[in-house]
């Protein structure tokens, strides 16, 4: 089954270049699947019955082209084939010419609200989502293990206020964004417009009240944020946005392959 809704991009969604944020576009994600799980009942409405519900792990996203304010844009979504614990869920964001301008992919595990436990993932249930075996967003959809480093560049400290909680009383999936936009150095964000490939591993909740630190390096032309309790006990997120390569760069790999290879 393939999920489709039609969204506007509205003004409190645009950031730089009046272009959409990926936190809204995680926030139309997010909405397009809650969907899903409503028409397969084990959605927000039906969890005083099932006692179930799902919770987020990882992210991927890519962006193609980042659409402007006012734009018509349509979300979709289907279940992929699970395992025993995890369910993956794929997404593509379509313009009003046909082309996908948005991609990403996402792995979540079900949980008991009354226990707090992980629940297996039956075939009963992942029947209800009718999931699409073939359709796949990536060549490769799997998930990379994203660790914490070693060493930091920086940090800065972040406590959990009401707005940031959502209804399973832990901060928002999507406001991890805020938390690693505001351990990017300055020169870092006032220079970059929205980073158009990211990655976030959620690894420990975090609830309202609860002070954490946000520690950032550049590793390997990647901005790796990560995010920590206040005793640094406890690993809360991993969020890596992968730079931009410069357009110019291109240009100096075949130049330096011309001299070596035909000038020589």
């Amino acid at each position: 089954m393939i999920v489709e809704r039609e969204y506007y991009v509205k003004l409190s969604e645009i950031g730089k270049e009046n272009k959409i944020t990926n936190k809204a576009l995680l926030g139309i994600l997010e909405d397009i699947g809650g969907i899903h799980s409503n028409i397969a009942g084990y959605g927000i409405p039906t969890m005083d019955k099932t006692h179930l519900t799902w919770i987020l792990l990882d992210w991927r996203v890519q962006v193609i082209r980042r659409p402007n304010y006012a734009e018509k844009i349509l979300a979709r979504t289907w279940s992929k084939e699970g395992l025993k614990y995890y369910a993956y869920r794929d997404f593509e964001v379509v313009d009003e010419q046909g082309n996908v301008i948005v991609k990403a992919i996402s792995r979540w595990v079900l949980v008991n609200i009354e226990t707090g436990k992980m629940e297996r993932i039956t075939d009963e249930i992942l029947s209800k989502y009718q999931p699409e075996s073939n359709k796949c967003v990536f060549e490769d959809e799997t998930f990379d293990k994203i660790k914490e480093l070693d060493n930091y560049e920086r940090e800065s400290k972040y406590t959990v206020k009401r707005g940031d909680i959502d209804v399973n009383h832990h901060m928002h999936n999507i406001n991890y964004l805020d938390l690693a936009n505001e351990a990017l150095p300055d020169e870092v964000y006032d220079n970059e417009k929205e980073f158009n490939n990211f990655k976030i591993s959620y690894k420990k909740e975090i609830k309202l009240g609860e002070t954490v630190k946000c520690k950032y390096s550049f590793v390997n032309n990647t901005h790796v944020i990560c995010v920590k309790s206040e005793d640094d006990t406890k690993l809360h997120s991993v969020i890596e946005f992968l730079n931009k390569i410069k357009k110019h760069m291109n240009f100096i790999k075949i130049y330096v392959y011309f001299f070596i290879n035909v000038l020589k």
